[in-house]
């Protein structure tokens, strides 16, 4: 099985704690690297350099799914892989997907056993924009070999590079969150399976993609309420706006009783974004790209 047809995408934002792990597991397994820099103010450039990666620089952060497009428009490859700067690819993992790939002429995406750190397998049971196989008690059931599932992790995945950019990449318009949602939508859409290929394993830090800073965890869960509204919107799906605003702006005025900077944080975040969306105000705007 060979890993010259693809290229590693890795987007950071203040990654440099997470990068050399991520960055030597996919050196040590043949694969080139595009690091899309957020515009990091700590080593993250300097160490993908030292790791010879070629390094695009975006003179402020673009988001999660825009800075992948960059990357995927720099690659030569036929194989793009998405990979999150907290993620660590196992040896033969590249290799085992390319090797899906070739079998499955007809698949666009294939995510590999992603494997968080306390050994708990990770498979979304059900998501947002599933078009098809709903689960609605969302209870993890895990396929015993290969198969298809209508939506996965946007944390690691394969994906042929044409189709791709004949999708648009990722929605442009979502700075952060769900973007992997609405990609594997248009993939299902679009007639391509999406295939699971669980001898490719991948471990996940999550959350540690980006070092810790006061007011992240509120920007975060800004984006994470705004994008869930947008994607709702954008696929005919009832508002969640209303509800996720309502039920946080209380638990916000709770949460300053216990002077907790975190918990504050997360639900006024949720809130501000979802009131953000019910004013027709848009995630890029307030990052200042629009």
């Amino acid at each position: 099985m060979r890993t010259d047809d693809v290229t590693a995408i890795v987007v950071t934002f203040d990654s440099a704690h997470a990068l050399p792990e991520c960055l030597g597991a996919l050196r040590a397994d043949g694969v080139p690297v595009i690091v899309v820099d957020n515009a990091s103010t700590d080593d993250t450039v300097a160490i993908a350099e030292g790791q010879g990666a070629r390094v695009v620089r975006n003179a402020r952060n673009e988001g999660y799914g825009r800075a992948n497009n960059s990357g995927a428009r720099a690659a030569e490859t036929a194989f793009v892989l998405i990979v999150n700067p907290d993620c660590t690819v196992d040896k033969g993992a590249v290799a085992a997907l390319v090797d899906a790939a070739r079998r499955y002429p007809d698949a666009a995406l294939f995510a590999p056993q992603i494997v968080e750190p306390d050994g708990r397998v990770f498979f979304q049971p059900r998501s947002l924009l599933s078009p098809y196989l709903h689960n609605i008690q969302g209870k993890l059931v895990l396929p015993e070999g290969e198969a298809c599932a209508p939506f996965f992790s946007g944390a690691c995945f394969l994906i042929r590079r044409d189709v791709f950019l004949e999708l648009g990449g990722f929605d442009d318009n979502i700075f952060l969150f769900y973007e992997d949602d609405d990609l594997c939508r248009r993939v299902a859409d679009a007639g391509s399976a999406l295939i699971y290929v669980p001898q490719a394993v991948v471990r996940h830090g999550r959350g540690r993609s980006s070092g810790e800073k006061p007011g992240r965890v509120f920007t975060s869960r800004w984006h994470q309420a705004w994008s869930r509204a947008y994607v709702s919107r954008k696929y005919g799906l009832p508002n969640p706006a209303p509800r996720i605003f309502a039920l946080n702006a209380v638990k916000a005025i709770g949460a300053r009783l216990t002077f907790r900077r975190r918990l504050i944080e997360r639900y006024a975040g949720s809130a501000a974004g979802s009131l953000a969306f019910l004013k027709g105000e848009t995630a890029l705007a307030r990052e200042g790209l629009s």
